[in-house]
């Protein structure tokens, strides 16, 4: 790839670059920049890892050296799986099945624990060095990229030291480009702020967009907007059958509005993972209601339902018999690697026993 592919791919389906000019002067200076992206081990995958991994391909492919950061003290900060860090652990082995078994390759992508880098008394005077040039309020702003207000902050003084551990293990991986979802924004910048105080290297920030629960939301509140674990009739888990996903998706939030449409769940699913999976969406209905329709791009997919020629049903159906055949594979994968996910369901119900 020359610099202009590896820009294309970069930035696919991305909804923010900081900066444009910075990523371009990366890529022409380094063969094989190291990017990353951070998760705490927490629960149960949903779909919208599909929009992430296939940004790791990207970067991968890219030529990216990529990390994906197991946040294992982050999620004990965070009071995840109860705060266990055992659990924590054998979640993110969990995880790591589901990466792969949603392609994302072994060449050019590896794991790191954040266990493995807090033990380094060099990361530690970073922690301080960046709380220096860091305020409180910025601190508590950042929160959000917790789940959290910045009134928690009251409770668990542990929480005020996450932005500041997340900003520090850029740092202390020496990462020339960040990527989440806009969610995580604020910690981005925060390192990026802290860089140019500090003198040190400041990380290109890609940021993809959120993909909304299936019961809709204001996009302006990130917690109740995007799909997540913690409301499973909202989500499409990675291990839904086929008839939870059809029923879950029968019952989506799916406005013909075309104002609306970045607030449509089954708009947003057929945008950053159907098209870009399957190259193309296929949808079955009775002749009497205008038979089979099929669509290679999403514009022309838009193009039909905004004006009325495919209906909010038909589009929902079409959906999720896409998403079906996407997550084959998926199911195929934990046939043969059951163990994991095993774990991780058993986790689950000892802590259902526990409430």
């Amino acid at each position: 790839m020359d610099i202009e592919q590896r820009m294309a791919a970069i930035t696919r389906n991305a909804e923010e670059l900081v900066t444009k000019e910075e990523l371009r002067d990366l890529l022409s200076k380094n063969e094989t920049p190291r990017a990353y992206i951070g998760f705490e081990p927490s629960g149960l995958v949903h779909l919208g890892w599909a929009l992430v991994t296939s940004k790791i391909k990207d970067l991968a492919e890219a030529g990216f050296d990529v990390i994906v950061f197991w946040a294992d003290w982050h999620a004990y900060i965070n009071d995840k799986l109860g705060g266990n860090l055992e659990n924590i652990r054998v979640c993110a082995k969990y995880m790591e099945d589901c990466f792969r078994a949603l392609g994302v390759p072994e060449k050019g992508v590896r794991f790191v624990y954040a266990s493995e880098i807090l033990s380094d008394i060099e990361y530690w005077e970073k922690v301080i060095k960046v709380a220096k040039v860091t305020t409180l309020s910025r601190v508590k702003r950042a929160m959000t990229i917790m789940g959290r207000s910045e009134d928690e902050a009251e409770v668990d003084f542990s929480k005020l030291i996450y932005p500041i551990l997340q900003a520090t293990d850029i740092f202390c991986m020496d990462i020339d480009l960040a990527y989440a979802g806009m969610d995580q924004r604020r910690a981005h910048m925060l390192a990026r702020d802290a860089a140019e105080k500090l003198g040190w290297k400041k990380p290109v920030a890609l940021h993809t967009p959120l993909l909304p629960g299936l019961k809709g939301g204001d996009r302006m509140d990130p917690a109740a907007f995007k799909m997540s674990k913690s409301d499973p009739s909202s989500s499409i888990n990675i291990h839904d059958d086929d008839e939870a996903i059809r029923s879950k998706m029968k019952k989506a939030f799916c406005p013909p509005e075309k104002e609306k449409e970045g607030e449509n769940p089954v708009l947003m699913l057929c945008k950053y993972v159907i098209f870009p999976r399957l190259g193309r969406m296929d949808i079955s209905r009775p002749e009497k209601y205008g038979g089979d329709l099929s669509f290679t791009s999403y514009d022309g997919l838009t193009e039909s339902y905004f004006s009325g020629l495919l209906f909010p049903l038909d589009l929902k159906n079409g959906a999720a018999d896409s998403l079906i055949k996407i997550l084959g594979p998926v199911r195929e994968y934990f046939q043969r690697h059951p163990d994991n996910y095993a774990a991780m369901r058993g986790i689950f119900d000892q802590m259902e026993k526990l409430r």
